[in-house]
């Protein structure tokens, strides 16, 4: 089982990135996806859920209106869509892959967001 993430980086307030989680090992139709966060001396928080069946989601209050999640099931990939971003964005940021009492995570990526 894999989750590897990419497209973090460095970006200026207001700034946009695109995340991407690569998965292999498991049916990944089958699993929702999340994308957690994990800034320094904090507690990893959720940042938004996709489902795995009629792709519903939910986005934590923090990101409403800015992040966009997506997944394509033909390519085993979730994307995070991360608008007007602000310094409090910067973080380590993890695909986690989630069916009943099996999970799955990914090793991070990290976002800066820093003039």
């Amino acid at each position: 089982v894999q989750l590897v993430e990419s497209g973090g980086g460095l970006v200026q307030p207001g700034g946009s990135l695109r995340l991407s989680c690569a998965a292999s090992g498991f049916t990944f139709s089958s699993y929702a996806m999340t994308w957690y966060r994990q800034a320094p001396g904090k507690e990893r928080e959720l940042v938004a859920t996709i489902k795995s069946a009629g792709g519903s989601t939910n986005y934590a209050d923090s990101v409403k209106g800015r992040f966009t999640i997506s997944r394509d099931n033909a390519k085993n990939t979730v994307y995070l869509q991360m608008n007007s971003l602000k310094p409090e964005d910067t973080a380590v940021y993890y695909c986690n892959a989630q069916r009943l009492l099996l999970a799955y995570w990914g090793q991070g990526t990290q976002v800066t967001v820093s003039s």
